[in-house]
């Protein structure tokens, strides 16, 4: 037979693996949402090979069996009370499988290259009895003591293909790791039926491997406690910023003869411009997000060129080329349900709610017209402002939001500051189908870049204090895989304040879309946007004894394609034709094309 000093050496040499491996597979799944660790892989690595260096130094190497063999190894007085030596190293046992799973999430390693690779690329597989393990025969000098590690302590573990590989090597810190686990297998054992099978002897030999190990199980419980300060760390989510960017290039050619404003012909010359975008983006908890935006470009607006703001696109703008400030936004949330938005600079009502419109809203990889991205009365408003989405259930939420613009001068502050706010109630009965129902009222903030001069100014520059009540309904139906229809309509009451019988007038606006997402290559989208821009259809206020309304109806009719070539390049092609510029009928159509490329990073 072979003797329990040599069961009690398999007990810890099986155990050996596991007791990484085991504890790993375990644990993973509770700390899966510590992120961002701050612990640098390379100076964990680092003060590892100082510790095992150390550990090596002091304590002469030597092997197990010898230790087994000697029979002159003093034993210490804890044989006499074995329980108190068990309930130390069980504890032991415990705060090291924290410290492995600390070390797990932070990719530290604290043992030698091949267990390393043992447990990167293996598991371990539960085995019931002896003769599942290939590499472990009848005649083999440790096969009765594998066999009663089954039978006495139900411990012994084997490889994914049913091996034990019994030859490996185990260097003295890790034999005194497994020793732990040992340990602890043991001490549940005492406390339950089976701890008969357990005998004074297996204590008395446990002692002596307590005493041939001591300066390693020492020198483990410093590193622990060490490591459990480290853990304690880990789990606290660390502040990151992470940095993305956006660089657009685009080509613009118009065509036509002239200005919808009469005042000369179309400039048609073909220009090139860039805008380009660095967003910082800063989470404190893990959950919520603070934006800086710095943004540069030179494309002017088309509309200097075409005479009328229908022609705008959704990318343009000019700062001289100069990066400046041009978002900064917090968002957080306070339940499972609601959200904050905190904008402090270049807010917009949409920025609190959802528009709807799928695969066309960006303005770097969308619609090419600014009016093709969403329903104009989400630009009524733009600024400063805070706002709310509450999700009322898995399929309605409200949102509501206020900005307001230039709140930072004295002057004008809140009292007097151009505003607009916004509550939508949003439906979505069925992951394909979405509808948004709108309000928006706003002061002074009627001008959306779209539409005709007067939809955007209703009272011809001789009112200042104007309001307005703004009645949306946009939706979004996907009709399958390929093709997603959408589209709104868009109504506004205004009222001059300060002119003589507060006269009033009605806007209206309206579009349909279609988008092919995926079209020819993954993450391509074509798309198209016919519709009218916002229009005065009624008017109190009388200019030359006429009614100050829009006379004809303006087409809107736009289509691009965008094809994503790499994970950071995608180029868009753009057209679109405006038929009776500025809603008459005596302006000549006027064609915008453009080439749009955006590398992201």
């Amino acid at each position: 037979m072979v003797s329990q000093f040599s069961v009690v050496i398999l007990i810890a040499l099986t155990t050996a693996t596991p007791v990484y491996a085991s504890e790993l597979a375990e644990i993973d799944g509770d700390l899966s949402s510590i992120t961002n660790s701050q612990i640098s892989l390379n100076q964990v690595r680092s003060e590892s090979v100082v510790e095992t260096a150390q550990i090596e130094s002091s304590v002469e190497t030597a092997q197990i069996e010898s230790s087994v063999e000697n029979p002159s190894t003093p034993i210490e007085s804890s044989v006499e009370n074995p329980s108190t030596q068990i309930e130390s190293a069980v504890e032991t046992a415990q705060i090291e499988s924290a410290v492995e799973t600390a070390s797990t999430q932070t990719k530290s390693t604290f043992v030698d290259s091949e267990m390393k690779e043992t447990r990167k690329d293996e598991s371990l597989a539960n085995i019931t009895s002896v003769s599942e393990l290939s590499d472990v025969k009848p005649t083999d000098w440790a096969f009765q003591a594998l066999q009663s590690l089954v039978e006495r302590y139900g411990l012994i573990v084997g490889y994914p293909d049913r091996t034990f590989r019994g030859n490996r090597a185990l260097t003295r810190y890790e034999f005194a790791a497994a020793l732990n686990a040992a340990l602890d297998r043991l001490n549940q054992q005492i406390g339950t039926n089976t701890a008969n099978l357990i005998t004074r002897e297996d204590l008395e030999i446990l002692s002596k491997l307590q005493t041939e190990f001591q300066g390693e199980l020492a020198s483990l419980r410093g590193r622990i406690e060490t490591l459990s300060q480290r853990l304690d760390a880990v789990q606290q989510f660390s502040t990151t910023t992470k940095l993305e960017g956006e660089a657009l290039l685009g080509v613009i050619g118009v065509e036509g003869n002239e200005k919808a404003d009469g005042e000369g012909d179309v400039d048609s010359n073909l220009t090139f411009g860039y805008r380009v975008r660095l967003n910082f983006d800063t989470s404190f908890t893990g959950k919520d997000r603070l934006r800086t935006r710095l943004q540069a470009n030179n494309i002017p607006k088309v509309s200097d060129a075409a005479g009328t703001d229908m022609a705008n696109l959704s990318f343009q703008g000019e700062s001289k080329n100069q990066f400046e400030l041009s978002r900064l936004e917090y968002r957080f949330p306070i339940n499972n349900q609601a959200v904050v938005y905190v904008e402090a600079v270049g807010g917009s009502l949409n920025d609190y709610t959802d528009t709807l419109n799928p695969n066309l809203s960006g303005s770097s990889r969308g619609a090419v017209s600014r009016f093709g991205q969403r329903n104009p009365i989400y630009r009524h408003g733009e600024g400063s402002g805070v706002g709310v989405s509450y999700a009322v259930s898995k399929n309605v939420s409200l949102d509501v939001g206020f900005v307001a613009d230039k709140v930072n001068d004295p002057a004008i502050g809140f009292g007097k500051a151009a505003y607009g706010a916004i509550a939508q109630l949003t439906l979505r009965p069925t992951n394909n189908i979405g509808v948004g129902l709108t309000y928006v009222r706003s002061y002074n903030s009627l001008d959306t870049g779209t539409g005709s001069d007067r939809a955007n100014d209703p009272f011809d520059g001789e009112s200042d204090a104007i309001a307005a009540n703004s009645f949306g309904i946009q939706s979004t139906v996907k009709l399958s895989r390929q093709v997603t229809a959408g589209g709104w309509v868009g109504y506004t009451r205004a009222q001059a304040l300060d002119l003589r019988d507060r006269p009033q007038a009605s806007m209206f606006n309206w579009a349909v879309t279609l988008a092919f997402p995926n079209l020819g290559s993954e993450d391509s989208v074509g798309g198209i946007v016919i519709g009218q821009q916002p229009k005065v259809i009624n008017s109190d206020f009388i200019e030359d004894d006429r009614e100050y309304i829009d006379s004809d109806t303006s087409l809107h009719l736009e289509a691009f394609y965008r094809r994503q070539l790499t994970d950071n390049l995608a180029v868009t092609l753009g057209l679109l034709a405006i038929t009776n510029p500025e809603h008459n009928s005596n302006n000549d159509p006027i064609y915008i094309g453009t080439l749009r490329t955006t590398f992201s990073f």
